[in-house]
């Protein structure tokens, strides 16, 4: 569930989404935005790989936890090393 296996594609890991999600943020964004923009970018590659809105949060929360994001009145932010 959480890192991809032989029985888990690597799309639809939490570590895989939340990959898909540090490509959107190079710069703070709204979570609204970021879903947004990973949901228009599935629509245009037309991949059978769907991330679910819950599917969405789990893997912020991941990020977050790792300490890779932070999170401040709606906004994402990278958290610089």
């Amino acid at each position: 569930m959480i890192l991809p296996s032989k029985c888990l594609r690597i799309d639809l890991s939490i570590l895989g989404s939340g990959g898909e999600i540090l490509q959107h943020l190079n710069e703070p964004k709204q979570v609204s935005r970021v879903w947004d923009e990973i949901k228009k970018m599935e629509i245009e590659k037309s991949t059978d790989s769907k991330i679910t809105y819950d599917w969405f949060i789990l893997s912020l929360d991941f990020l977050f936890l790792l300490g890779i994001i932070e999170i401040d009145d709606g906004i994402i932010k990278k958290v610089k090393p």
